[in-house]
């Protein structure tokens, strides 16, 4: 049976009231429900301990659940940043994994690489290839880029932004 909204705001409302057996049938049901949520979005080994973190952020944030409001957009509102902290962990390990295998290799193709963001940057107006270099390469702040390049804090976003869902574009072209 795959639970509908109101049979889980409703299971949501008695657990907020105290109900052990609701809330037990609540978790089971957003457990199958954050399955197929994630099945979509991340790689299948990965899947079990980011439903277990977001069931974590459920129980954590049980009493901020308005039950005059639809629960599957509150729970998938919850599963959304849960899956965005999963993939900037990640994100975060494959970085560190290709600093230390860059390092170990010779200067060259640090040298063709930085030739190609160049290429890449040519593509881009200048503001924004300047602000994902500061950003993006050097990791600066937000804050120092804009110092830097004197433009606002919301400008550098923008332009980060802008640079890289133009700089995608072209690299799925290709």
């Amino acid at each position: 049976m795959i639970a509908d909204d109101a049979m889980m705001a409703r299971l949501m409302t008695l657990s907020q009231g105290g109900d052990r057996q609701a809330y037990a049938t609540l978790l089971a049901e957003c457990q199958k429900w954050l399955k197929r949520f994630y099945a979509r979005r991340i790689v299948p080994h990965q899947i079990d301990d980011l439903v277990q973190d977001t069931l974590l952020s459920l129980h954590q944030k049980i009493a901020s659940y308005d039950p005059s409001r639809p629960f599957l957009p509150w729970l998938a509102a919850i599963a959304r940043y849960r899956w965005v902290d999963q993939l900037r962990k990640v994100y975060r390990a494959d970085e560190t994994e290709f600093e230390e295998s860059f390092a170990a290799e010779n200067s060259e193709p640090a040298i063709v690489a930085r030739i190609s963001l160049d290429r890449m940057f040519s593509y881009l107006p200048p503001a924004q290839a300047r602000v994902i270099e500061l950003v993006k390469i050097k990791g600066l702040t937000i804050s120092e880029a804009s110092h830097a390049c004197g433009q606002s804090e919301s400008l550098v976003k923008v332009n980060i932004h802008r640079g890289l869902k133009k700089l995608a574009t072209m690299i799925e072209k290709e």
